[in-house]
């Protein structure tokens, strides 16, 4: 899985369109001559393929006339590296758009969302926050702005990458494998460089091996309507990350000083552990760790069902932030305890004002629609190096006041 965390750039609207369009035609981006060495790593490949069960059909489909997508390695050596603070990374991640985006999503799909918690346990906001912060919700704009076909970008992995080249090697054939299945088609499979699809971004493992027919259509898809990939998603936090159906994920909690491990919430209560809000533990007998990020920082109660949420992503700030978005779109309120140093998130119309003059100023955020992803944080890091700020690429209150100070 990746993380997507992405804005429209509204001014190509129509030029995207008319990719979209024109990939049906062609695809895959067409090479004058492909890299040396690999044709014949190609047709080396072939014959694994083949042995592998995929079809004459599907191989000259997918990769008869393939050129790999060199560009992949560009990304990979230039993912934008931004030194965010706890705080920071989770301000940014359980934002106003996102809360505002997740209530709507909600509102939409109830009945969807409603017959996973029936099938399996797995709380509303968890999904909700998994959707907003991987795809934002499904949005089409986003998707065609930042994806790209998958199978150059694997086949150039596959062919070329040192480091983990069986990995890629194995990922193709998973992509391969499931338009043999007749679950999707070369032209549809976009996703990001490194081969994620669809609402929640799966890699083609993930897609072959937990995903399921949820909305009994006849095949398993992450892109159109949500319910295959929600459904499967909360499949994977079952299977893979074990979670416990009717848990919650833990509880912001005020602890006394040197408490640590692991034991009930009764037993938690009882060392003098309490929820930062002052209300019960609703299920005593449940387990749970004690983790406070940042000393002097918030404490958190973390059950099973965090760390099943991070096998989603092996991040722990990752894991906090999808907990958090979910609590809030559900109506919960903002950490009581806040982070050392920390600020206030920006609301949606701060953020929209920040990339307003920020665009004004000659810096290119890829537009004013309140998300903040990586061209409004490296337009912020510019920003912020050209007036002497430290250059974290946070959009925040102070860069939103200096900002405020030009003329």
């Amino acid at each position: 899985m990746t993380i997507l965390d992405s804005h429209i750039r509204l001014s190509r609207r129509t030029a995207l369109q008319c990719l979209g369009a024109l990939g049906a035609l062609a695809p895959f981006p067409a090479l004058a001559t492909p890299p040396q060495g690999f044709e014949q790593w190609r047709d080396s490949f072939r014959a694994r393929a083949l042995a592998k069960g995929i079809s004459e059909a599907t191989w000259s489909r997918c990769m008869g006339r393939i050129e790999p997508d060199m560009s992949v390695f560009k990304q990979m050596r230039n993912q934008p590296e931004f030194h965010e603070k706890t705080w920071q990374y989770i301000n940014r991640r359980v934002s106003d758009w996102r809360i505002t985006a997740g209530k709507e999503a909600l509102r939409k799909n109830e009945a969807l969302f409603a017959r996973i918690e029936h099938d399996f346990g797995v709380e509303r906001g968890t999904l909700l926050a998994l959707w907003g912060v991987e795809s934002a919700f499904g949005d089409p704009l986003v998707q065609k702005n930042h994806m790209r076909p998958v199978f150059p970008s694997l086949a150039a992995l596959a062919w070329n990458e040192p480091r983990r080249r069986s990995y890629w090697e194995t990922e193709l054939i998973n992509a391969l494998r499931i338009v043999n299945k007749g679950w999707s088609t070369p032209e549809e499979m976009h996703g990001s460089w490194a081969g994620a699809m669809g609402h929640t971004q799966w890699m083609p493992e993930v897609w072959l091996n937990v995903g399921m027919d949820y909305d009994h259509d006849g095949r398993v898809s992450p892109f159109g309507k949500p319910d295959d990939a929600l459904g499967s998603t909360a499949r994977y936090l079952i299977n893979r990350g074990k979670y416990h159906r009717g848990e919650h994920w833990g509880y912001e909690v005020r602890a006394p000083g040197g408490a640590s491990g692991s034991r009930s919430y009764a037993a938690w209560a009882a060392a003098g552990v309490q929820r930062a809000d002052g209300k019960a533990f609703p299920q005593p007998n449940a387990s749970a760790k004690l983790w406070v990020p940042e000393p002097g920082g918030p404490a958190f109660l973390l059950g099973p069902n965090f760390y099943a949420v991070r096998s989603y992503n092996p991040s722990m700030n990752y894991a906090l932030a999808i907990c958090h978005l979910g609590d809030r779109i559900l109506g919960a309120s903002p950490f009581i305890h806040p982070f050392p140093g920390s600020e206030r998130a920006l609301t949606l119309a701060e953020v929209q004002e920040v990339q307003t003059r920020l665009t004004k100023a000659g810096f290119d955020t890829g537009g004013t629609d309140g998300r903040v992803g990586n061209d409004t944080m490296k337009a912020v890091k510019d920003f912020q190096t050209r007036v002497g700020l430290p250059t974290d690429g946070y959009a925040g209150l102070q860069v939103l006041a200096k900002l405020r100070e030009l003329r």
